[in-house]
């Protein structure tokens, strides 16, 4: 059975994709903690950069896929939706 995605929510699916960035980017910050202890001067500059990853992640997926969910339900009304194919299980 097909099914095409007419539209997507821009507000809720944008905060599921904040809080996937959000978990990326806490990976940034554990390598910015090993550069704060184990490098020296510059990499301590960028393992601080590192460690704020998260929040610049959050920001700028936000930002993005808000740009991106509403070209997509524009776009959609001319080139039809994204298709997947379901399968019932019981």
């Amino acid at each position: 059975m097909k099914k095409q995605v007419v539209r997507i929510s821009i507000l809720q699916s944008s905060k599921i994709v904040t809080a996937l960035y959000v978990i990326f980017g806490l990976l940034y910050s554990l390598i910015g903690i090993l550069m704060l202890i184990l490098g020296g001067q510059n990499l301590r500059t960028m393992g601080i950069f590192y460690i704020f990853m998260p929040i610049v992640m959050a920001i700028l997926g936000f930002i993005f896929f808000i740009i991106f969910a509403a070209l997509y339900n524009f776009l959609v009304k001319y080139l039809g939706g994204i298709e997947v194919q379901i399968k019932n299980i019981r």
